[in-house]
């Protein structure tokens, strides 16, 4: 899995940006969860490119399961989608209701996600 350690105003978080392994299960989402741990963070950066198309069909429960495994470990995930527009109403439905919380986030661009790992 490919990442970086980012500290930015005394925060560090986890970078994930594997285009090669895509998340596609629950045990992609532990491996998540291990980096976090493993690197003393609790806060990660998803960037669209390393979700498999099941994360946005929601029938899959690909995203239910990974945002609860994030919440139950209380890792912040912020998912950088640039282009939500090409997804159907029921995910972006979910994406409105997430933007609400203070455990996912969906952004269209890391100086986004970035402001709001920073006033965590």
């Amino acid at each position: 899995m490919n990442y970086r350690v980012v500290k930015k105003d005394n925060k560090k978080y986890i970078n994930y940006t594997s285009c090669e392994t895509k998340i596609c299960s629950e045990q992609d989402v532990l491996d998540l969860i291990s980096i976090c741990f493993e690197n003393n963070s609790d806060i990660l950066i998803l960037h669209v490119e390393t979700v498999s198309e099941d994360f946005f069909n929601l029938k899959t429960r690909l995203a239910g399961t990974m945002l609860q495994k994030f919440m139950n470990y209380n890792i912040k995930l912020a998912i950088i989608l640039d282009n939500e527009e090409k997804f159907n109403d029921r995910f972006k439905e979910m994406i409105i209701e997430a933007n609400k919380g203070n455990h996912f986030r969906i952004f269209k661009n890391i100086s986004e996600a970035e402001s709001w790992i920073l006033s965590l």
